[in-house]
C-alpha cells in the first residue's frame, strides 16, 4: 500500500507519516471546553480527525491506534458562563458534555480511546507545574505561577513568529505578575466562590494550556504521533504545550506530527456571537439528518476554509439521496486500493469524494463487485452506515420545520430589524431558508411558507 503522507504544521510541509511504533499509535486531539454548546465550527475537527481515526485504523490495525480527546471542564470561560445562566459548574458542565457526546453520535464520529477530564488530573498538573519551577522553566508570583518562555529557545516554532510578532499580533494575557508579556500562566488563584485545589502556591486552578500536556502525556507518553486540532489553536495553546511539555519532560520532541484544520465560514463571514450567526450543532438535530451534516463538512479539503451555506447543505443532501439509491447491507471491507490514494494523500477527502461518485456509477450498472467495493469506500469515512429505511424515516418526518421553531425566528427577526440590526436580521432569514422556510414581509407582518 502507499505511504500516507500528512502535511506537518510544525515543518511546514508534507511528509511521509512514519510511527514511533507501528502498533502503538497515539493521537491527541484538543475536545472542547464546556461553557457553551458546541458549534457548526467545532464540528469540523470532530469529522475531520474522525477520519483520520478511521484510516490510521484501517492502515495499521483496530487494536494499534489509541485516539485521546480531552474535556475541558474548568476554564475561566466555564465560571464565567455559569454565573452569567446561574448555574452550578457542575450543572454547567455536565448539561454541555451531555450535548456534546449527542453531537458527537449525530455526526456518527466514533469514540475516541480515551476522553479524560481536565478535574481528574489535577495531582499530575500540579507535579508538572513542580517540576517546571524545579528545573527553573517556571515562577511564582502571589500566587500565580507562569511559564517562562525565555527560558525555551525554540519557542515560537510551531506559529513560525519571533517573540516581537507574537507579541504584537496574539492573545497574550496582560498580567503584572509576568516577567515578560509571552508569559502563560500554569498556575492561579482561585476566588472564595470559584472551584480550587490545594497546592504549593495556595488554593487555585490550573492554566488550560497545561491541561492537554497532562493529559497527552498520561495517555499517550512524552512522545507521540500526532497533536491535532482546529488552525485557530497554533498559537497560544499548541505552542505552550510545546514549550511546558518539552521543558517538564526534558525532551527534544513532543508530537511528530501536528495537524490543523481550517476555519468554518457562515455565507463568506466570519461567525461571531455578535453578529449572531453561529450556527450550532444540536439546533441541526432536528431538521438536518447528521450525515448531511458530516458529507458537508469534509467537502473541502481540512485545510481549507469551508464555507456553510444552503447550497452545500442541499447539495450533500441531493448526493447522499442518490447514494442511498444503491444501499443494502454488507459486512464486507472489499476495497481497491487506488480508491484509497486521496486518503494517504493528506487525507485529500473531496478527491475521495469524487471516486465515491465513480463507483456509485459503475454500481449502479448493476455491477455487484463495484456496489460492495462503494459501500465498503462509504463507510470508510463514516457515510452511509445508516440503513436506508432510517434515511427515508427521517426524510419524511423532518420535511417540514417546527411551526413554533418558525414563529420564534420570525418574533427573533421582527426584534432585530426594530432595533435596526439588519445583519442579524438577514441571518435569521437565512437561517430559515436553509430549513425549507421562506418568509414574506407585507405592511405590518410577516408571512411565511415552506419552499
Amino acid at each position: 500500500m502507499k505511504e500516507l503522507k500528512i502535511f506537518n504544521s510544525l515543518t511546514k510541509r508534507k511528509e511521509n507519516f512514519v510511527p514511533i511504533s507501528k502498533d502503538k499509535i497515539g493521537m491527541y486531539i484538543c475536545g472542547p471546553t464546556v461553557y457553551d454548546y458546541p458549534h457548526i465550527g467545532n464540528a469540523r475537527p470532530l469529522v475531520v480527525f474522525d477520519v483520520l481515526y478511521r484510516l490510521l485504523k484501517k492502515i495499521y490495525g483496530n487494536n494499534n491506534v489509541t485516539y485521546v480527546r480531552n474535556i475541558t471542564d474548568i476554564d475561566d470561560k466555564i465560571i464565567e458562563s455559569s454565573k452569567k445562566n446561574n448555574k452550578s459548574i457542575r450543572e454547567l458542565t455536565k448539561t454541555i458534555t451531555t450535548s456534546f457526546h449527542e453531537d458527537c453520535k449525530y455526526l456518527n464520529c466514533l469514540e475516541p480511546s480515551f476522553e479524560p477530564k481536565a478535574t481528574e488530573h489535577i495531582k499530575e498538573m500540579i507535579s508538572m507545574v513542580t517540576n517546571l519551577i524545579k528545573n527553573k522553566h517556571a515562577y511564582e508570583n502571589e500566587r500565580h505561577v507562569y511559564f517562562s518562555v525565555s527560558s525555551f529557545k525554540e519557542y515560537g516554532k510551531l506559529s513560525n513568529k519571533n517573540s516581537e510578532q507574537l507579541v504584537a499580533g496574539s492573545r497574550v494575557e496582560v498580567s503584572k505578575y509576568k516577567k515578560d508579556p509571552l508569559d502563560f500562566v500554569l498556575w492561579k488563584p482561585s476566588e472564595t466562590d470559584d472551584p480550587g485545589w490545594d497546592s504549593p502556591w495556595g488554593r487555585g486552578r490550573p492554566g488550560w494550556h497545561l491541561e492537554c500536556s497532562v493529559m497527552s502525556e498520561k495517555f499517550l507518553g512524552k512522545k507521540f504521533d500526532i497533536h491535532g486540532g482546529g488552525l485557530d489553536l497554533i498559537f497560544p495553546h499548541h505552542e505552550n504545550e510545546i514549550a511546558q511539555s518539552r521543558c517538564a519532560n526534558k525532551t527534544d520532541n513532543f508530537a511528530n506530527y501536528w495537524v490543523h484544520n481550517g476555519f468554518v465560514t457562515f455565507d463568506k463571514e466570519k461567525m461571531s456571537k455578535s453578529i449572531g450567526n453561529i450556527v450550532m450543532i444540536h439546533k441541526l438535530r432536528a431538521n438536518i439528518n447528521g450525515q448531511v451534516v458530516r458529507l458537508a463538512l469534509l467537502s473541502s479539503h481540512y485545510k481549507q476554509p469551508l464555507d456553510w451555506n444552503e447550497k452545500l447543505i442541499k447539495e450533500s443532501q441531493n448526493t447522499l439521496n442518490k447514494w442511498y439509491s444503491q444501499f443494502e447491507k454488507t459486512d464486507s471491507v472489499e476495497f481497491q486500493e487506488d480508491v484509497l490514494h486521496p486518503l494517504l494523500e493528506d487525507l485529500n477527502i473531496p478527491e475521495y469524494i469524487s471516486k465515491l461518485h465513480l463507483l456509485y456509477d459503475e454500481s449502479s450498472k448493476g455491477n455487484k463487485s463495484s456496489k460492495v467495493k462503494f459501500l465498503s469506500a462509504c463507510k470508510l469515512i463514516g457515510l452511509l452506515e445508516e440503513d436506508k429505511e432510517s434515511w427515508e424515516s427521517f426524510k419524511k418526518s423532518k420535511a417540514h420545520v417546527d411551526e413554533n421553531f418558525i414563529n420564534q425566528k420570525i418574533k427573533d427577526r421582527n426584534k432585530a430589524r426594530k432595533e435596526e440590526n439588519y445583519k442579524l436580521a438577514d441571518t435569521i432569514r437565512k437561517e430559515l431558508e436553509n430549513n425549507g422556510v421562506i418568509i414574506e414581509d407585507q405592511q405590518d407582518q410577516t408571512n411565511w411558507k415552506y419552499k
